[in-house]
């Protein structure tokens, strides 16, 4: 054998390649029967994964989260699984871990208005779950508690005492208490209560109750609810990377909070003109950087990017970079601001490039070049000749 096939040989074997994925369009969880009802409370309406991956949060219109776990990857301890980790082997697998009601349906009196238990949004940190419904942030912890019962709280069991005589856990009829008159109580003269009784001469030795925990469940309890800061609906919600704050973003106005202060916010984002009917775009999406605490992004409804920075003032109505295709001369429609609308924006983990999402394409932004898109990836592109049908 040759150096070169000593070499392969000590490579793991390459097994064949998985069956490619079959992809299904579901919108709720579990095999449905052709022409079986779904009902709206079990639709899906926001995904998120943690960042590590191993964790997938679901939020579905009734307000109930789902939680599940990745488990291919949990017994992988060697360098040889490590070293298979490089082969396709498999695809990921993802098991049920728990789930839990994050939100119910309210009713405002102030304001005569419904609030509905939709999920419009979900961030999913490791065990820490936000959602946001209509009007309302919710923030869940999801922890492991530990189910404990009391054994063994029964007492030696041994046959034989310290004198020799036999040991009983009742009274025998030579332990009655006799009466003057030749008769005996019904009861023993050491008798305590109706269930129990010392035997004479006591117990050798006394066991002390011992609890055992017999299992794990996962519990999820409500941290916080930030409430009562928004008019209008809520789209989106983002931790910052100081691990103190956070924002949230509806149609017109982006809060800050704070974390442990759930009555307060700071409105930084306010495109509310003082005349409604003056109103030309909306925000549709905001995100903190994952890096830079005082940077943020958020996206609107014409189809532009802007990148403000905390530090220029309390109240950002100026941006610091604006991030906007510009329109071939010609081009333009009466469905070409439609189209156009960023539904989301995401940072990559380098905090250098934006994802935004529109409803015909994705597009991939430099932060260092705010004169168009890097890369634009077509996802929709045979509806536009329907556009006007649609």
């Amino acid at each position: 054998m040759n150096g070169r096939d000593g070499e392969e040989a000590g490579q793991p074997a390459a097994g064949p390649p998985p069956p490619p994925l079959e992809w299904k369009f579901s919108q709720v969880f579990g095999e449905r029967a052709v022409g079986e009802e779904v009902q709206e409370v079990d639709i899906i309406s926001a995904i998120e994964f943690d960042k590590s991956g191993d964790h997938l949060a679901t939020g579905d219109r009734g307000g109930r989260v789902v939680l599940f776990e990745r488990t291919d990857t949990k017994d992988l301890s060697g360098r040889k699984d490590l070293e298979r980790l490089d082969y396709p082997v498999k695809h990921p697998e993802f098991r049920y871990k728990t789930e839990f009601q994050s939100h119910e349906p309210e009713f405002d009196y102030l304001k005569s208005l419904e609030i509905e238990e939709k999920i419009n949004k979900i961030r999913c940190f490791t065990l820490i779950i936000f959602t946001v419904s209509y009007l309302i942030s919710f923030c869940a912890k999801v922890q492991e508690k530990k189910v404990k019962r009391v054994s063994e709280m029964n007492v030696n069991g041994s046959p034989s005492l310290g004198n020799g005589s036999l040991a009983s856990t009742s009274a025998s009829a030579d332990s009655r208490a006799y009466l003057p008159n030749g008769g005996y109580a019904e009861r023993p003269h050491n008798h305590l209560s109706n269930d129990f009784s010392f035997p004479p001469g006591g117990f050798p030795s006394l066991h002390l109750p011992v609890v055992a925990s017999t299992e794990t469940n996962l519990v999820a309890r409500c941290r916080r609810i930030y409430a009562h800061a928004h008019d209008y609906h809520i789209n989106s919600i983002s931790n910052n990377s100081d691990g103190e704050t956070f924002i949230s973003a509806d149609d017109l106005r982006i809060n800050l909070w704070n974390l442990e202060i759930s009555n307060q916010s700071f409105n930084i984002v306010d495109v509310k003109p003082a005349n409604m009917e003056d109103l030309t775009e909306v925000i549709t999406s905001a995100e903190f950087h994952p890096t830079h605490c005082n940077t943020l992004a958020y996206s609107s409804s014409k189809g532009t990017i802007r990148l403000i920075d905390l530090r220029q003032s309390a109240l950002c109505d100026n941006h610091s970079q604006l991030f906007e295709e510009h329109e071939a001369p010609g081009s333009r429609s009466f469905f070409t601001e439609i189209i156009a609308s960023i539904s989301d924006i995401k940072f990559g983990k380098d905090g250098r490039h934006i994802l935004s999402r529109d409803y015909m394409t994705l597009k991939l932004w430099d932060i260092n070049m705010d004169s168009g898109p890097v890369a634009t990836f077509q996802v929709h592109e045979y509806l536009r000749p329907r556009v006007t049908i649609i």
